[in-house]
């Protein structure tokens, strides 16, 4: 069963992470560290037109949370505040409760289907979805926060 958990696919996931670093400019980061091992991951968002216009993740996590990164990674850019949301909610019901895997822009996240079984793991493999979530919405409001203050002059 930890064959599975460790898939090739997860392994070639984790190590290939899309969006690697930080930005020097980001519209707004977050970071997010889980309680249990300690991985943590920074992600920083620029967010146009209410969707990802550029993205960095720092990421410092178990296998699992690198191989969830690099599927956020590879899909983020051009991708909407409720889209994330709506993987990370998809991600969380998949590994809590026995739900289907997110489709759509995420569906790779199928491949984590078998960290289910392990509780202890899904901390990790939801983090950088927690942060990206965090950040797209620091970012947002941000932006509307500009434009009330330029409605208001």
């Amino acid at each position: 069963m930890i064959d599975d958990l460790y898939s090739t696919r997860i392994l070639k996931l984790a190590a290939n992470m899309p969006h690697a670093g930080r930005l020097a400019a980001p519209d707004a980061s977050a970071e997010k560290v889980s309680k249990l091992c300690g991985s943590k991951i920074t992600v920083d968002v620029v967010v146009k037109d209410g969707k990802v216009a550029d993205f960095a993740q720092d990421v410092r996590a178990c296998a699992l949370g690198q191989a969830a990164a690099a599927v956020l990674g590879e899909h983020v850019m051009g991708a909407s505040l409720s889209e994330i949301e709506v993987a990370r909610d998809g991600l969380r019901a998949m590994l809590k409760a026995d739900g289907p895997p997110p489709e759509g822009r995420f569906a790779e996240l199928a491949v984590l289907a078998p960290v289910k079984d392990y509780p202890a793991r899904h901390a990790s493999t939801l983090l950088a979805f927690e942060a990206a979530l965090e950040a797209v919405r620091q970012a947002a409001q941000r932006t509307t926060e500009r434009t009330s203050r330029a409605g208001a002059a």
